[in-house]
């Protein structure tokens, strides 16, 4: 059996390799579906056989030379992927990729097989989020093995396209890669349109002074880095394809439909990248508004406890105004007998001329200091 190595033997205990811990599929649960999705044979561009094992796949192609195996496996056990690799001689990285999986998209060439990795992309209008997926591809001669880790992208409907078009199919592995990868990149547009709908929406919350903007244009940032991740490598990966057309044998035709896939994911990585250009924006004007809230908020408070500084001048003024009457008027009537003034025929206008000569003239200091 071949040794795969994401996995090692520790006496008789099975030891599973960091890359394990690393799965993020590891500790989820999924409804039970088949690991097999289809299994078929086919010749000349049509189904010749639906073999019911994989064993009985390989033995189907040695037996028919000319003829193409295109399996399509759904979250399969390592011990499926270890024994396809025996039957089907696929090199044990790229069979340690498949089975641990979260890899980034990648076309890697062992020998006569073409390891491809490519994440797919759907747009859930529910919750407004992007959700990821990923398919791994194995090329050969005479074969095609797709191993998906979840539900995008939909191989069953690349499949029945390419069964309703034998001229397509008939061009081998290649075209069916050619499929997969146009697939992949139609399915980015509703999710390239979903994003700029959630754009559009953050910046009328922005300019309506949403307070919880910010955290939302900080997940959308997230999903958009995610997104450009999982589609910048395909340019180059498309176009190394195109370049090595001629040694594996794929026709102009099937080299223009690659081109066309080409355009299209440079259209995306284009838009993806206005996206993240366009959050920065957003974030820079959003800071712009808060700060200029903030400030508004400080200039108001500013002036209220101008104002209150204004008030409390006033009432001091007046307090010490009303003060020195009130203070005179305390001393003398206090009832001593030896008081100055206290038996001058004078006094009593004499205290009243001096408490309003000490307002008057404590009126006239706080009035030229604006107290008043």
């Amino acid at each position: 059996m071949a040794r795969v190595k994401g996995f090692r033997r520790s006496g008789d205990v099975r030891e599973e390799a960091p890359e394990h811990s690393m799965d993020p599929r590891a500790t989820e649960e999924h409804p039970y579906r088949p690991t097999v999705i289809d299994n078929a044979i086919y010749r000349d561009g049509e189904r010749v056989d639906t073999p019911g094992s994989l064993a009985d796949a390989f033995e189907h192609l040695k037996k028919m030379p000319g003829s193409m195996a295109w399996i399509g496996l759904y979250r399969p056990k390592e011990w499926e992927l270890v024994k396809l690799g025996e039957e089907f001689e696929l090199h044990e990285l790229a069979l340690e990729d498949a089975i641990v999986g979260s890899q980034r998209p990648k076309a890697d060439r062992y020998g006569d097989t073409l390891f491809v990795v490519l994440r797919a992309a759907r747009y859930l209008d529910e919750v407004e989020e992007v959700a990821f997926g990923e398919v791994h591809v194995f090329i050969g001669p005479n074969f095609v093995i797709t191993v998906r880790h979840a539900e995008a992208p939909d191989l069953q409907a690349v499949r029945k396209r390419m069964e309703s078009n034998p001229d397509l199919l008939r061009q081998g592995p290649q075209a069916v890669l050619y499929a997969i990868l146009d697939a992949v990149v139609d399915g980015y547009a509703p999710v390239v349109a979903g994003l700029q709908k959630d754009i559009e929406e953050i910046e009328v919350q922005v300019f309506s002074g949403d307070p919880s903007v910010s955290r939302r244009v900080y997940e959308l940032s997230g999903e958009v880095i995610e997104f450009h991740r999982a589609t910048a490598p395909l340019v180059g990966m498309i176009h190394g394809f195109i370049a090595g057309a001629p040694k594996y044998g794929v026709n102009d035709e099937l080299q223009s439909y690659l081109r066309d896939v080409a355009d299209h994911s440079i259209t995306v990585t284009e838009r993806i990248s206005a996206f993240r250009q366009m959050l920065q924006n957003i974030l820079v004007v959003n800071s712009t508004l808060v700060t200029q809230a903030q400030n508004a908020e400080m200039a108001r408070m500013t002036e209220a406890s101008i104002r209150q500084g204004e008030e409390v001048k006033k009432i001091s003024a007046w307090a010490a105004i009303l003060f020195a009457p009130t203070l005179v008027g305390t001393i003398y009537g206090m009832n001593f007998d030896f008081m100055p003034e206290t038996h001058w025929i004078f006094g009593y206008p004499f205290a009243i001329v001096l408490m309003a000569a000490v307002c008057l003239i404590l009126y006239t200091v706080f009035k030229r200091r604006d107290w008043l």
